[in-house]
């Protein structure tokens, strides 16, 4: 057992070492004139910012209070009822439709649909309905990406 335990510390210590000496051969061969730079905090990347901007443009030119009655859409994203009642069935939220005005939480109903596609015309298309008038849809949101 102590065998095994002095193997163990001698292998940690070995580490640690290697550590050092990599660290400093590392930091002398950078060149005079080189610059080394650190990163040490990374900011977050949110890879469906252009598209919900794009989107959030053609829908409603940002307006999160936007409300199209005849199609009873509500939002920055213009969330209908249908969307949202699917919605809350799969996550088993219970959102109405005056909880669509706030950005928050239509972006989070919006983004749970884009997840489930590929690339940014598949969501796109797929969030204006189906069809032959996705396709002009997706233009449109396309000219703002």
């Amino acid at each position: 057992m102590v065998r095994i335990i002095l193997q163990f510390l001698i292998l940690r210590y070995l580490k640690g070492i290697l550590l050092i000496v990599f660290s400093l051969v590392t930091i002398r061969a950078a060149a005079p004139g080189f610059n080394v730079e650190f990163i040490f905090v990374s900011e977050p990347i949110y890879p469906y910012d252009r598209l919900i901007k794009a989107v959030v443009a053609v829908e409603s030119k940002g307006d999160t209070m936007a409300c199209d009655t005849i199609e009873e859409a509500i939002g920055a994203f213009q969330i209908r009822p249908i969307r949202l009642q699917d919605y809350n069935e799969r996550t088993g939220n219970k959102y109405k439709m005056t909880d669509c005005y706030n950005f928050q939480i239509s972006k989070e109903i919006f983004l749970f649909y884009a997840r489930r596609f590929p690339d940014d015309e598949s969501i796109a298309r797929n969030w204006n309905g189906s069809g032959e008038s996705t396709l002009i849809y997706w233009g449109k949101v396309k000219s703002y990406l």
